[in-house]
Parts: structure tokens; sequence; C-alpha cells
């Protein structure tokens, strides 16, 4: 069993998470801003931690980590709030996160990114050529730390059920992933230790996400 601190564990992938954490017999303590959030994370097998980035430091973000053994970064500003908050969430609020699991002894960091192909093609306001380049500038800062990490960057998020079922790689073609999927797939790396410091992009596919995961498992072995 692995005690898994989520932050952003109330948003809509962190829920999911959450759940099926839980479902499996792991301990996830999910982050969260709003009081009112906790009734449902506890309904969903989680244990609540009241919080937020936009007012913890690294220091009091490590207090509230410490135990854990495994860090899942699922906060965002979505391109809301304009660029501070996205600065200030994505970016600074990533990089808190870092220095926090280092402080707390987390030795295990999942960072959810984002596709570098999203919304390529298509007319895109200043603030989300914003959100890409500092979603850009946290996976390098995630990546050049000490920690075993992981990035891993869906497509379009949709809210239609999941069929467990994925296409993960190195590169792969941009496409559509259900939120379902995306968490089932941050259980798969979870329960593989061995997948480590790789960064998998993952759409919708054919492939179940257990199976699909577990190449990454023997890619991270053969470069160790």
């Amino acid at each position: 069993m692995s005690k898994v601190f989520i932050v952003g564990g109330a948003g809509k992938v962190g829920r999911r998470l959450a759940q099926r954490l839980s479902q499996r017999g792991h301990q996830a303590l999910a982050l969260h801003r709003k009081p009112e959030q906790a009734q449902e994370l506890q309904a969903l097998g989680a244990r609540p931690v009241l919080g937020s980035l936009l007012e913890l430091d690294a220091d009091g973000l490590a207090q509230l980590m410490a135990g854990s053994d495994i860090v899942v970064f699922l906060a965002g500003a979505g391109g809301q709030g304009g660029k501070e908050m996205t600065a200030a969430i994505d970016g600074r609020g990533l990089e808190r996160a870092v220095a926090a699991a280092r402080k707390a002894g987390v030795p295990r960091f999942l960072l959810v990114s984002a596709f570098p192909e999203a919304s390529r093609g298509k007319h895109v306001s200043e603030t989300f050529e914003n959100y890409m380049a500092v979603k850009k500038l946290a996976d390098v800062h995630l990546a050049e730390s000490d920690l075993d990490w992981v990035i891993l960057r869906p497509g379009t998020l949709l809210d239609a059920r999941g069929t467990g079922k994925v296409r993960t790689g190195l590169a792969i073609p941009y496409g559509d992933v259900p939120r379902d999927d995306v968490a089932a797939t941050l259980l798969e790396i979870i329960e593989r230790p061995a997948v480590s410091r790789v960064i998998i992009e993952l759409t919708q596919g054919d492939t179940p996400a257990g199976e699909s995961v577990q190449r990454f498992a023997r890619l991270s072995l053969i470069h160790i």
C-alpha cells in the first residue's frame, strides 16, 4: 500500500484518482481549498487535507506531505485568472510542491502536465500561450530535480466515461482522453515504481492502461 498525497485532490482528475486509490487499498490524502469539499472526498475514500497552494509555503506544505510515499501534482489554474494565477499555481505552485516533497523526504513525484500540441492549428489567446509556456517550465523544473519523477502529458481531457484503454508513448499523435483514463493511468504508474524519470504522452487508445504503462517500466530499466 502506498500513501499518496494529491495536490489538487478536489479537481476532476483528483477525485477520480482518489477513489481508484482507495479501491486498490492505497491511502489517498487529497489537498483541497474549500472546507465544503471535504465530505465528498471522504465519500470517495480519501483523507481530506485542507490547504491552498496560494497560501502555503514549502515548509507548511511539507508538513502536510510528511509520511507520504508519492506526490501527485494535479493542481492547475486551467487558464483562469490570467497570467498571474497561472504563474502562481502551475508555475510557483509546482516549484513549491517539489521543494516541499524534498523537505518532507517524499521520494516520488508525478506531474500531470500538458500535451505540447494542445490547440495547435487553432486560434488561441495570449493567456493560453502563456499557460503552455508555464507548463513547459514546470516540466523542466521537476525533470532537473533529484526526485524520482514521472511527467504525464494527456491530450484534451473529456468527461466521457473511460474505457480503461489508452495509447501512451514518448511521442504520439495528439488526441483526446477521458479523465477516467487519466486517473487509471496514474494509478498504474503509482503501482509501478520501476516507471521512473520519463515523460509519457497519453491519449485514448486500444491498450489496457496497466499493459500500456508496464512498457515504461522496461524502458526505465534499460536506461538505468
